[in-house]
């Protein structure tokens, strides 16, 4: 169903983890290899996997393993605002 809604928590909760699992298939880890490699321990990875829940701790520890790390410095980002004038500026 099309939505014109922002997503909920909910919904980005969902994203992400299918997101992490996808990608995690992508690069050819099982669960326990993530877990190992990422620290993060295997009951942790697989409660994100099936219903999304991690800490955001855990969940840059997997970004950095899955080499998406980066993407999580552009949230929040402030857009710096020009001026429209020399007047605005002086």
């Amino acid at each position: 169903m099309l939505s014109f809604l922002p997503p909920t928590p909910s919904d980005m909760m969902e994203t992400l983890k299918t997101k992490f699992r996808q990608r995690r298939k992508a690069l050819g880890y099982t669960q326990p290899e993530l877990a190992f490699r990422s620290g993060v321990s295997l009951g942790s990875l697989k409660r994100f996997e099936r219903f999304g829940q991690i800490s955001l701790e855990s969940l840059l520890k997997l970004a950095l393993v899955l080499e998406c790390l980066g993407e999580f410095g552009a949230l929040c980002e402030v857009e710096e605002v020009m001026p429209d004038s020399i007047e605005d500026v002086l």
